[in-house]
């Protein structure tokens, strides 16, 4: 159980895949729903802080390692501020609502380098997160035992 549970946790932490993913495969494991949600979140919520505090010294950083780094950073730079858009418009909220649709390009990864971008402090930033990622929890648990159940 608890490789399973670590594994969860884990898989929540990766870009992308997130809670989406890591919710799913540790209840498919036969982790209990409140055991494989837990860690989850967890597993999910701990790169919040992490990005929000040091995309941007990160970022620049790689701009000046080389111009292909540059072109890349700058790409996401780009994405960052078009999905920021409703989030500078209506801040927490919209920062909230960003990452509670569980759909790919949303998310904390994502919602943390928003904040980040839009110079969002950590303290109003990760609550509005954290809030985001348990809709999308919610969401994801309708869709996994959804789906368990048609097959």
């Amino acid at each position: 159980m608890i490789k399973h549970l670590f594994a969860t946790f884990l898989i929540s932490m990766v870009p992308v895949v997130e809670l989406r993913g890591g919710l799913p495969y540790g209840i498919a494991l036969g982790l209990d729903y409140p055991v494989a949600l837990l860690a989850a979140l967890i597993g999910n919520m701990i790169p919040a802080p992490v990005v929000i505090r040091y995309a941007r010294s990160a970022l620049e950083w790689l701009r000046k390692k080389s111009a292909w780094l540059d072109r890349m950073v700058s790409a996401l730079e780009r994405r960052a501020h078009l999905k920021g858009r409703m989030v500078r418009k209506y801040r927490a909220l919209g920062l909230c609502i960003l990452v509670a649709i569980p759909l790919p390009g949303t998310g904390v990864w994502t919602g943390a380098l928003v904040a980040a971008f839009l110079g969002m402090r950590i303290k109003q930033a990760v609550p509005a997160i954290f809030v985001g990622l348990c809709i999308a929890a919610g969401i994801m648990t309708a869709v996994t035992y959804g789906v368990i159940h048609l097959v």
